[in-house]
């Protein structure tokens, strides 16, 4: 099964690619790694889910922000790629967390990304990560997370 099959059998469909808010590459390719910049819980343009994590979401509502964010960076390497069947590994995720001060379950939101990685691509959506609380993320998102990626 391809992951793209394996996300219509989750119920989820791969957002439009949005452009870039600056000036970068949402994906930049060096040998077989794919270094992808940070994407936010979006879709149609407009934020799933804004705020902190423990004033504006809870840790249940923030794990689904980061399963949007992924949707968006999965969205741009197929974009790159052209299919996601080219994915060998992800290798990494760094996960951040739009949190109050002294928020220590950034790892329970960023699950969020890991799971649905792990969902998709099985043994190879597993990863190294980290999950990191912050005071603030770019429009106030929720979460942003960045991925590398081996491909074939």
């Amino acid at each position: 099964m391809t992951p793209e099959q394996k996300l219509t059998e989750l119920g989820l469909e791969l957002p439009v690619v949005a452009a870039a808010a600056g000036n970068y590459l949402p994906v930049v390719q060096s040998g077989n790694l794919l270094f992808c910049a940070g994407t936010l819980a979006v879709r149609n343009g407009e934020l799933t889910h804004a705020g902190q994590v423990g004033r504006d979401q809870t840790v249940a509502t923030a794990y689904e922000s980061a399963r949007v964010a992924v949707l968006n960076t999965l969205a741009n390497v197929k974009s790159h790629l052209g299919e996601l069947s080219r994915v060998k590994r992800i290798v990494m995720v760094n996960g951040f967390v739009n949190a109050v001060s002294g928020f220590a379950d950034s790892p329970a939101v960023i699950n969020g990304a890991s799971d649905l990685l792990v969902a998709v691509f099985g043994d190879a959506g597993r990863h190294a990560r980290a999950a990191v609380a912050v005071a603030g993320l770019p429009r106030n998102s929720t979460t942003e997370v960045q991925l590398v990626i081996e491909v074939a």
